[in-house]
């Protein structure tokens, strides 16, 4: 099934969508190659750390050798398209190369009416997942940190869906009701009764499980009671709601200062960053690691589709003066 059907197939029989978008296996293409592994950060909730991870995650993955494709959906603020915006100007500046993902931004239309502006965004989406589903070993797809239609359809797309969430019971309040006195599980939230449609959907049209992550995220350095009773709780949660727990990233300082320069923690030891690397961001950079390895992506058991290919093993594109 192509990207035009697989968008027909799960918006509402009332949406009107064009046929904008070209279709996935029409012209020429070669068939050894495969289409890419699609990672999804989505998260309803702004301020989650989805960004952030997206672009980690993305370095790690062009690190590794393999093409990466990124697409930010959050068409405002665009904040993965900013963060890689400040890496190739940063890059420029030093007159050093850095990996760089090949970028897809979403941003709003001029269209004024509520329906057309949604069509031009499905078709927009449509089109730039086209573009790198078959030019790249991975793709990772930024949503925005807010309810639309769009990013609940891009969540059937995922391989692996990845869920930030601050280690706060307000937080966890996205994915499931608790007992105020008990704690006991009253009932999922509409997010993760969002998520499992869309798995459910994504099941009809291919026979694939979508990999749910929940990733605890600014975790605090002391072992609190919070800190051990949100662990607990989500342990408890994720044979219900179907997800796995993965370690995600530390309170750190450093997380937010790299985004103007554009780097990531694994770019601090690259010739010409010439940035002071501490204990602290030893242990950042090891987190990143460790997330990447808990994802258990089954396609880095895989070399690229692209060896032998130009730009294979530095990414789709590199930053450079």
């Amino acid at each position: 099934m192509n990207i035009l059907e697989q968008l027909r197939t799960q918006l509402p029989h009332d949406h009107i969508l064009g046929d904008g978008i070209p279709e996935v296996g029409k012209g020429p293409k070669k068939k050894s190659v495969r289409r890419a592994y699609i990672i999804v950060l989505g998260n309803i909730k702004g301020g989650s750390g989805k960004s952030t991870t997206a672009m980690h995650l993305s370095v790690a993955l062009v690190d590794r050798g393999y093409r990466v494709g990124a697409i930010d959906l959050d068409g405002r603020q665009q904040t993965l398209a900013r963060y890689l915006e400040n890496r190739a100007a940063f890059a420029r500046n030093r007159g050093i190369e850095l990996p760089m993902p090949d970028i897809r931004a979403i941003p709003p239309s001029n269209l004024t009416q509520a329906l057309s502006e949604r069509n031009s965004k499905i078709q927009r989406f449509g089109r730039a997942l086209e573009e790198l589903i078959f030019q790249n070993d991975f793709v990772v797809i930024d949503c925005p940190g807010s309810d639309d239609l769009i990013a609940r359809i891009c969540h059937s797309f995922a391989d692996t869906l990845v869920s930030p969430m601050n280690d706060s019971f307000i937080d966890l309040d996205l994915i499931a009701r608790l007992d105020p006195e008990s704690g006991e599980f009253l009932r999922p939230t509409w997010y993760s009764e969002m998520v499992w449609s869309q798995r459910k959907r994504r099941s009809t049209i291919d026979g694939h499980r979508i990999d749910w992550v929940i990733m605890r995220n600014r975790l605090t350095h002391i072992d609190a009671h919070n800190k051990r009773r949100m662990a607990t709780v989500l342990q408890d949660l994720a044979p219900r709601l179907g997800y796995r727990v993965a370690p995600g990233f530390c309170e750190r300082v450093i997380y937010r200062e790299l985004f103007h320069k554009g780097l990531t923690l694994l770019d601090l030891t690259r010739p010409g960053v010439d940035m002071p690397l501490s204990m602290s961001h030893l242990a950042a950079r090891q987190e990143v690691r460790n997330l990447v390895s808990s994802l258990r992506l089954r396609r880095l058991d895989e070399p690229s589709a692209f060896l032998g290919t130009e730009g294979a093993g530095t990414g789709a594109s590199t930053a450079a003066a």
